[in-house]
């Protein structure tokens, strides 16, 4: 098997745009009739022609979830190191062209960020950082790892995409799960949002996830920026690079995230409105065409979309987040990638949770269990 860039050069953009609002009411229900769905059912569940079965998906990827998942939430926090970047995207406060003032974190400032987020509780961390090759590179992200490591059971990382190899080395230092998104998969005008920098390669970044699988990283997330383009044919790709994933690497586990476009430093306005009906309508037909998927929902969503998405199919939250590096004690107004919605305490998170019959959990119980039985 090749990768999947192979696999999706087979599908046209506006075939499958065509095939999914042609979609009807009978596709519809035959896909909430269905317990293993195909790619096809995914279309019907995403097409216009689901919109008055929203209750019903709702109703299923409940169900779904706390059959697979019981009635918990994952608890997580994003650490930014550095905002440094070399490309120049759109649609992101960290892009070159906006002239502020850059930060990478040194050892020591590294450290006093982590001691702040211990305090709220957290043993999961997801690094972020910008692309910036001479400086944030895997000499950084490898010190920086073994830095963290003793404090957390879990590091998951959102860095530039690397080689197998240094995949290879940073499953060795520790990382569990490597979130990397193709932002949009519609390949004609990807280039226009990414005019400038390494990321701009298109089939490099197509072909990242296949780099991670092959470095057996134990779990990779996946998904597009929700407003680029539309969200319903660039989810569809998303679906099928996951399907695509799973055959191929079917020991490691896999997770969905839904970030919609939020303002930030001299970015553009987004190309399509993607409503909450809209998020609801995608993030359960995730769960019902995955049952085993992880599916998460960050602080770029608003305090109501997020009070009524826990019992719907979600499996992880982020919880007092700073989107910016510094942002939780070292310097809290250096220049954030974008503006978080919920800025509620970790504390009102967790009861927010436990208000719903769900339980906020700080820590991945399943990598623990898999390392006793390794």
């Amino acid at each position: 098997m090749g990768s999947f860039v192979d696999v999706f050069n087979r599908f046209s953009w506006e075939e499958v745009r065509e095939s999914i609002y042609s979609k009807t009411e009978k596709d519809v229900l035959h896909a909430l009739s269905s317990s293993k769905l195909t790619l096809e059912d995914f279309k019907a569940l995403v097409s216009p022609a689901a919109e008055p079965y929203l209750e019903q998906m709702a109703a299923k990827s409940s169900a779904l979830t706390q059959k697979r998942y019981g009635k918990t939430i994952q608890l997580y926090a994003p650490m930014y190191l550095s905002n440094e970047c070399n490309n120049i995207c759109t649609y992101c406060g960290f892009s070159l062209t906006n002239k502020v003032r850059r930060r990478t974190l040194s050892d020591d400032e590294i450290v006093t960020e982590i001691e702040a987020i211990k305090k709220d509780g957290f043993n999961h961390i997801l690094l972020v950082t910008g692309e910036a090759n001479y400086t944030v590179n895997i000499h950084y992200f490898l010190n920086a790892i073994k830095i963290i490591k003793p404090y957390f059971v879990n590091i998951s990382i959102e860095f530039q995409p690397l080689s197998v190899e240094e995949y290879r080395q940073a499953h060795d230092a520790g990382v569990y799960s490597v979130l990397v998104y193709q932002e949009t998969y519609h390949k004609e005008v990807y280039k226009t949002y990414h005019t400038k920098g390494k990321k701009s390669n298109f089939d490099y970044r197509l072909d990242t996830p296949d780099r991670i699988g092959e470095a057996e990283i134990h779990k990779i997330g996946l998904g597009v920026l929700l407003g680029l383009e539309d969200w319903r044919v660039d989810s569809f790709f998303c679906a099928a690079h996951l399907d695509y994933l799973e055959k191929k690497f079917w020991k490691t586990k896999y997770s969905i995230s839904f970030p919609r476009m939020r303002p930030a430093e001299g970015i553009i306005e987004p190309n399509v409105i993607v409503t909450d009906k809209h998020l609801v309508q995608l993030l359960t037909a995730y769960r019902l065409f995955n049952e085993d998927v992880e599916l998460s929902i960050s602080t770029r969503e608003s305090e109501h979309f997020r009070n009524n998405i826990i019992p719907l199919g979600v499996t992880s939250m982020s919880a007092g987040s700073k989107t910016n590096p510094g942002g939780y004690s070292v310097e809290p107004d250096s220049l954030e990638q974008f503006e978080i919605s919920d800025k509620r305490s970790v504390q009102e998170i967790a009861e927010l949770i436990k208000s719903k019959g769900y339980e906020a959990v700080h820590k991945d119980w399943d990598r623990k269990f898999s390392e006793a039985y390794a």
